[in-house]
């Protein structure tokens, strides 16, 4: 019987070449996150044609042949809460998944249910019980227990089965393609991690200047090449809201800079004069070269505006129990705020509200602009039932 842990690399390539003979497989990672840049990988777990096996990335130099699996178009892989897998292929290869399917997504789009945990998935699909998650393991320490190695497996054993009961109902339900649709816009938000101006997700720049905003930019950068260079997480290096406050402040000196509470440590005694530097090339750069403040679109512009989303959220909700989908898939908040700006005060964006197109105009797009239009009226049809509202075409 073989091993259910694979560390030689021929043993890879021949179970990347199954692999692909199989045409499908169930993937997942275990992963550390804590003490370096990047979460390390730390063991990968496939499933497929009854045979379920764990390839360890600390004895198996090189993962080539699985990544150029993940990246084709003729191998179709099958993860739970998949971010992190889709993270580590675009990393590892520079490429994006092709033919990728994610049961939470899939399960939200057959149920109201997302996110769902594997665990729970595993019990209300299929009625099992899965292995509960090591939550506190290192795994990174070797050797890997048999335990270990046995929890890690669970985690790909059910997914095909799972899958299979869901691609049926999807397809019976007209609703695969939105399945499709929404499993590629979740790696397309992944792959735009490696694109976007990542600094402009520090929490608190509303409150800055332009200038002050050139400085996070600035800082922003030079924490992401420490924390490449080092290893380390960036957070250990400078917190956002430290960063925050060196834009407010804006030091001149390594001394001023570690007299700041939180900075007056060992650590950024040795990295004070490169942060001076960085903040004086941010002082150095032409006005209108700045960056400038984005409008937060979680913002109310009015408080009719206000009032009017939480209408739509209303009207929103009783269709997605109505159609048995999850809300949370479907549309945000700013969702919702995006479209009444756009319908309502005609605020013109290069993006149509996503609420109006593809699968969720079919499930909301009519509902909610009629709503908004005064073409429907609500009331209230079944107080009992779990979308009790009923809307009704005005004459």
């Amino acid at each position: 019987m073989s091993s259910p842990l694979i560390v030689q690399q021929s043993e890879l390539v021949a179970l990347c070449d199954q692999i692909q003979d199989a045409g499908i497989v169930a993937f997942d990672t275990e992963f550390v996150s804590e003490f370096t840049y990047r979460p390390e990988l730390s063991l990968l777990q496939f499933s497929f044609e009854g045979r379920t096996v764990a390839v360890d990335p600390y004895e198996v130099d090189d993962l080539t042949p699985w990544w150029d699996i993940m990246t084709d178009d003729s191998t179709t892989v099958v993860v739970h809460g998949g971010r992190e897998e889709v993270r580590f292929c675009r990393h590892f290869s520079g490429k994006k998944p092709q033919k990728l399917i994610d049961l939470q997504i899939a399960e939200g789009l057959r149920s109201r249910s997302f996110p769902i945990s594997y665990t729970a998935l595993v019990a209300r699909v299929l009625g099992e019980k899965a292995g509960s998650k090591e939550t506190r393991t290192d795994w990174r320490r070797r050797p890997l227990t048999d335990q270990q190695i046995k929890y890690a497996l669970d985690d790909v054993k059910y997914v095909l089965r799972i899958w299979k009961i869901q691609e049926k109902e999807l397809t019976d339900l007209g609703r695969l393609e939105w399945a499709q649709a929404e499993f590629q816009r979740m790696i397309d938000e992944v792959d735009s991690e490696f694109h976007r101006e990542n600094w402009r997700r520090v929490s608190g720049l509303h409150k800055l200047k332009p200038r002050e905003l050139a400085i996070v930019r600035e800082l922003f950068d030079w924490r992401d090449e420490v924390g490449q260079d080092k290893n380390q997480p960036v957070r250990r290096i400078l917190r956002d809201d430290l960063l925050i406050e060196l834009a407010k402040r804006k030091p001149k000196t390594p001394q001023d800079l570690t007299a700041t509470r939180d900075l007056n440590r060992k650590n950024m005694f040795k990295l004070a004069p490169q942060v001076i530097q960085r903040i004086e090339k941010a002082l150095q750069i032409p006005n209108d070269q700045l960056p400038q403040l984005e409008e937060n679109p979680n913002t109310q512009q009015n408080q009719d505006e206000q009032v009017i989303g939480k209408l739509l959220g209303i009207a929103l909700a009783n269709r997605c129990a109505e159609m048995n989908v999850s809300q949370t898939l479907v549309g945000t908040t700013s969702d919702l705020r995006h479209l009444v700006r756009y319908h309502v005060y005609g605020e013109q964006s290069d993006d149509r509200p996503r609420l109006m197109t593809g699968w969720r105009a079919e499930v909301c797009g009519d509902l909610l602009t009629d709503v908004l239009d005064g073409k429907i009226s609500m009331r209230v049809a079944d107080p009992e039932s779990d979308h009790p509202l009923h809307f009704e075409r005005l004459s």
